[in-house]
């Protein structure tokens, strides 16, 4: 079985959003004209072998990329192959708790993912607390990005260091730490390593441009802690999985990063 930790379905306003017009860089393709739809995600999911994609909201503040409520829909519409991850506007303290208990209540998501650089502050502000507290209620993962920033945004917020605070305040917090921190990632081993409760995914990045402390990592005493993800549609699945089989990983190992970790992690 193979499960993708951080996936998104983008809608129209996602993908025309003015701050990834920097990503076409990398991934050399043309602004959608088109709503993408939801048939098209399964279908690279097939292609790819994956067989459930924890798909997120986007929101930022001010905006909502990819809302809750379109998320559930397409949940809704693959129940069996898509898993919502929620988002919310830390600007808003209340209004982001009220709609953390929704998005587990109400919609069924398994976790919810906010992004330091979309907000310009580290994980350590303030407003990020409150939302701490309420994954730490609801039973949810928090999700978030750790590394360099691909868009033109600043990067320093997502130093995997921040973590550590994060953790030490709230040990009880499971933090799954996106986009393997690079080029921080020794750091990202060191705060997983540390805190029970911290992980680090894979996504964004494919399995040829994984660095070597990170294959060790998980080879090792870290194959509990790392979990496979895509970031599709940056990267589709089948890309992203090309050359699994030089990590040496053993059977145990194997299984761990392609779907355990995130079934146990996300209680699936």
């Amino acid at each position: 079985m193979i499960i993708d930790a951080w996936a998104q379905h983008p809608t129209l306003r996602h993908s025309q959003d003015s701050i990834f017009a920097s990503l076409r860089r990398w991934t050399k393709t043309e602004t959608p004209m088109e709503e993408l739809p939801v048939a098209a995600t399964i279908a690279a999911m097939d292609t790819g072998g994956v067989d459930l994609a924890l798909i997120s909201a986007w929101q930022a503040p001010g905006r909502d990329m990819i809302s809750n409520d379109e998320v559930a829909s397409f949940v809704a519409a693959y129940p069996g192959r898509l898993v919502g991850v929620g988002s919310v506007d830390i600007s808003r303290p209340m209004v982001a708790v009220r709609e953390i208990r929704r998005c587990v209540e109400e919609l069924g998501f398994k976790a919810i993912r906010v992004l330091p650089w979309l907000c310009e502050v580290p994980p350590t502000d303030r407003r990020f607390y409150p939302v701490y507290v309420a994954c730490c209620e609801m039973g949810v993962p928090f999700c978030t990005q750790i590394g360099h920033t691909g868009p033109l945004m600043p990067s320093e917020v997502g130093r995997p260091i921040y973590l550590d605070q994060v953790s030490l305040d709230f040990p009880e917090l499971v933090i799954v730490g996106g986009h393997i921190g690079y080029p921080w990632t020794e750091e990202a081993i060191a705060i997983a390593t540390k805190h029970e409760n911290v992980y680090i995914d894979t996504s964004a990045y494919t399995v040829k441009r994984y660095p070597v402390a990170l294959v060790d990592f998980m080879r090792g005493h870290g194959r509990g802690k790392v979990l496979f993800g895509t970031n599709y549609p940056m990267i589709m699945p089948a890309q992203a999985l090309a050359g699994l089989e030089a990590l040496e990983l053993d059977d145990e190992a194997q299984e761990l990063f392609l779907a355990g970790n995130a079934k146990r992690i996300f209680a699936l």
